[in-house]
């Protein structure tokens, strides 16, 4: 079997986790904590990153810390894993879905028209007519990897005084090469970035997350707020409510060994998405979906658009798995889940298209050309 995605380990995990188990931190303390915050603030050119437990973990510290309140409304995607949506909830908002656009992320036209035309402003603040209720924060997804447009996104945020979370949990790595954003990565042009290090990310540390902020002040409250609020550790005075949202030190361990290879990572994640697009090129069963122009992506998934009319996508990964190729479909559109069926969306047509017809093929960083060879191979043949 040819997996979907897998972790890579290559590097120093080994060395540095026994390391970390013999000098005895194995928790929510010790060196790599600092290092692989330091490292990561370095890699994406912010003074300082925040480790904590999870990248849903970071979405939810960095919504609180937007003043996202109970009855808010928050501007979400509708393409996403629902752990970028989960984070509104806890926070006791309420989610509005957004469509995408041919990136399969937010569409930044619709996000402009439903401000303009379902909302209004009073008093430098946003609410949507209907409900009455305001809408605060903008959650944008970078979706496998793939760059928002940011600055469509961003002026729309400063015209309404919103604030954006950017979940780069699939985008570390991606950055801009052209534009008002040349040379800043995903996560750190909103007031707030996310990072993810969950097993099938381009990097990982087994679980694990970590916040950016434009505002230093707020990430140094994020950090506050993810190790219980302690104001005084040695006598337990909390004058917050906290949450154990800290990193251990055995998981920054593997993550400062896996950051050592993450651009070798996204470099090989290109070679491979290279080779695919070769043998893809020229099927009129399958078109693989390209990256934003303008900017240098992480290439996390690959996203192979079934243009064969007719075919059944369940039967089709079951298939390619009976010959060996694991495979997957893009995510059940979030505002169709149980949990968000009732909830406001906007215009969602290009989502509802884009997830009848997206297939997910095996990008793992140890892919061997073969590998990718064999893949695409079977992806034809099946759809003959």
């Amino acid at each position: 079997m040819i997996p979907l995605s897998i972790p890579n380990f290559e590097g120093n995990e080994l060395k540095y986790v026994t390391d970390a188990v013999g000098q005895g931190w194995v928790s929510t303390g010790g060196a790599y904590i600092t290092q692989m915050e330091e490292k990561m603030a370095e890699y994406v050119k912010v003074p300082k990153a925040v480790a904590c437990q999870s990248g849903t973990a970071a979405l939810h510290l960095s919504l609180m810390e937007c003043g996202v309140e109970r009855d808010d409304l928050v501007i979400v995607p509708t393409v996403t894993f629902i752990a970028a949506v989960n984070p509104v909830v806890y926070s006791g908002a309420e989610p509005v879905f957004m469509d995408c656009d041919d990136s399969l992320c937010m569409d930044p036209v619709k996000l402009e028209a439903f401000c303009k035309e379902e909302c209004e402003m009073k008093d430098s603040e946003l609410f949507h007519k209907a409900t009455g209720k305001r809408v605060s924060a903008i959650v944008v997804v970078h979706v496998f990897g793939n760059m928002a447009d940011m600055e469509s996104i961003m002026d729309t945020a400063a015209r309404y005084n919103l604030k954006v979370v950017e979940d780069a949990t699939e985008a570390l790595g991606t950055r801009y090469t052209s534009g008002k954003y040349e040379g800043k990565f995903a996560g750190t042009i909103g007031d707030f970035g996310a990072y993810s290090y969950n097993g099938n990310k381009i990097i990982t540390t087994g679980g694990g997350g970590m916040v950016v902020a434009k505002d230093q002040k707020q990430l140094e409250h994020i950090a506050y707020k993810s190790t219980q609020c302690k104001d005084d550790p040695l006598f337990y005075v909390h004058n917050e409510v906290g949450y154990n949202y800290r990193m251990t030190n055995v998981q920054a361990a593997i993550g400062v060994a896996q950051l050592e290879c993450l651009e070798e990572f996204v470099e090989r994640k290109n070679k491979n998405y290279d080779l695919y697009k070769s043998l893809f090129e020229g099927s009129d069963a399958v078109e693989l979906l390209e990256f934003r122009e303008g900017t240098y992506s992480n290439k996390w998934f690959y996203s192979l658009e079934v243009k064969k009319p007719g075919v059944d996508m369940h039967q089709l990964v079951h298939d390619l798995s009976d010959r060996g190729i694991q495979t997957r479909l893009i995510w059940a559109l979030i505002h169709e889940q149980k949990p968000f069926e009732d909830s406001i969306t906007y215009k969602i047509e290009k989502a509802d298209r884009y997830s009848k017809c997206i297939l997910n093929i095996p990008c793992s960083t140890n892919l061997s050309e073969d590998d990718i060879r064999t893949v695409a191979e079977t992806v034809l043949d099946v759809l003959k």
